[in-house]
């Protein structure tokens, strides 16, 4: 049975932006021009918020979360600011651009062409009814992003980081796939939309990016009925696509696979090819990626079942491939393959959780396995793997947690964990979202652990 589903191609285009936001603008240009405001005793002077437009990565780190108190001296500019912005009204500029019923601008529909919106400013990140974050506890909140969104398509995608730039490829609404690029700065958080030249890969999801220094290698995924076998190189500095010719042969076509780099190797597992699901492992040798290879590899030990809609991460040389479907049943194990002396591990454990298109993400010695469906909802939860013990944790989180999803991308930067978009069977999500870690106890002192596996 195939592990994906289908859709039917189609594209949307929206160009939007909302009047608090034009009318935050016109604030911020009005306090420009005038220079200078009465400031109210005990509180600063009110000025532009320095993630205004007209200085969109002065952003940084914006990461204070829940209400301020009056003690910080700032209360009163807040509520300025905020009354300032709804009784702040915005000029109508008549345009010749076509409109829909509700009066939003319609963009003409370009084939291949990814979906996006464009919003001028961030949004106050303080909802009025957050509560502050206990300095030791995990809590969610919602970035304040803008610039150029990408809209409809974070679903079976992937976002791979590098330095301090995610890069988002690829992925599918409930009509088509996409093809574009888009760049998140995780300190301004600010979506934009690069030119990229060159051997661009066709629309695509489920498939795998995996950042080799400052390259990302992307493999497989499909759309619709097709499967793909190609391997396409994104150049981040030169921003410029190659499809290199790869020696060896070609593991079967395959998407919802999962991908790990070690020793200048990326080890490919599972996936499905539209016929029926796959247990096999590959490595695609990177450590030239113009001289690239593929070899299948030859394990030991039992293997784990068919499966794909997995997730795999890379602790030391082991690789832990946790959950997946074969698409008929979701699966609860957890399996480790050595990378070095390619022998595969059950793990057993007490207690286990079913999921499939779920994410995993290594923190410290912990996985963080976010969301993802159990064969019969979409979860929430934040399940917390402790790799010493080889035992689920429970962790209480606080903030607005995300609402049920799966096929969506986390990764970790600093002490943030980052939320790309999701699924929930019926609506796909544009928002990314952050969960604060208290890293302290999770990060700084763990620099080395082993995994005890049983024989």
């Amino acid at each position: 049975m195939a592990v994906c589903n289908s859709f039917s191609p189609a594209f949307y285009s929206t160009f939007e932006e909302s009047e608090a936001d034009m009318s935050l603008r016109s604030l911020n240009d009005a306090l420009d021009e005038s220079g200078s405001g009465s400031t109210p005793s005990g509180s600063s002077s009110l000025k532009t918020p320095a993630y205004s437009s007209t200085n969109p990565r002065s952003a940084a780190s914006i990461r204070t979360l829940g209400p301020r108190s009056p003690a910080d001296g700032r209360s009163s500019d807040t509520a300025s600011l905020r009354r300032a912005t709804s009784s702040t009204s915005s000029p109508t500029v008549p345009s010749t651009t076509p409109t829909t019923k509700e009066g939003k601008e319609k963009l003409p529909r370009v084939p291949g062409s990814t979906l996006h919106k464009v919003k001028s400013s961030p949004r106050l990140p303080h909802d009025a009814d957050a509560e502050p974050a206990p300095s030791t506890a995990l809590y969610w909140s919602k970035a304040p992003v803008f610039g150029t969104i990408p809209v409809r398509i974070m679903r079976a995608h992937t976002v791979t980081l590098v330095d301090t730039t995610a890069w988002l490829f690829g992925g599918c609404d409930d009509k088509d796939c996409g093809k574009d690029v888009f760049c998140f700065d995780i300190e301004t958080m600010q979506w934009s939309r690069p030119e990229v030249i060159g051997d661009v890969p066709p629309p695509s999801r489920a498939h795998t990016a995996t950042a080799v220094d400052r390259k990302i290698v992307v493999y497989g995924g499909g759309q619709g009925s097709t499967y793909y076998d190609t391997v396409y190189v994104l150049d981040t500095v030169m921003r410029r696509w190659t499809k290199p010719i790869v020696a060896g042969a070609n593991p079967p076509p395959r998407r919802a696979h999962t991908a790990v780099l070690y020793k200048g190797k990326i080890w490919v597992f599972g996936g499905g090819n539209g016929m029926t699901a796959l247990n096999d492992v590959w490595t695609l040798d990177v450590s030239n990626t113009g001289k690239m290879r593929w070899d299948e590899v030859q394990t030991t030990g039992r293997k784990p079942s068919h499966r794909g809609y997995h997730s795999a991460n890379l602790a030391g040389n082991i690789m832990i491939i946790v959950g997946g479907s074969d698409g008929k049943d979701c699966f609860n194990d957890m399996w480790c393959l050595n990378l070095d002396t390619l022998r595969w591990t059950k793990l057993i454990i007490d207690k286990s959780y079913r999921r499939l298109s779920h994410t995993s993400t290594l923190v410290g010695s912990y996985l963080f396995i976010i969301g993802g469906h159990d064969g019969t909802v979409y979860c929430k939860d934040v399940l917390l793997f402790n790799l010493i013990t080889l035992s689920f944790e429970p962790r209480e989180t606080l903030g607005k947690a995300p609402s049920p999803r799966g096929y969506h991308v986390t990764l970790l930067a600093d002490s943030r964990l980052f939320l790309f978009g999701g699924f929930n069977g019926i609506t796909p999500f544009e928002e990314v979202l952050i969960l604060d870690l208290a890293a302290a106890a999770y990060l700084p002192q763990v620099t080395h652990f082993d995994l005890h596996l049983p024989e």
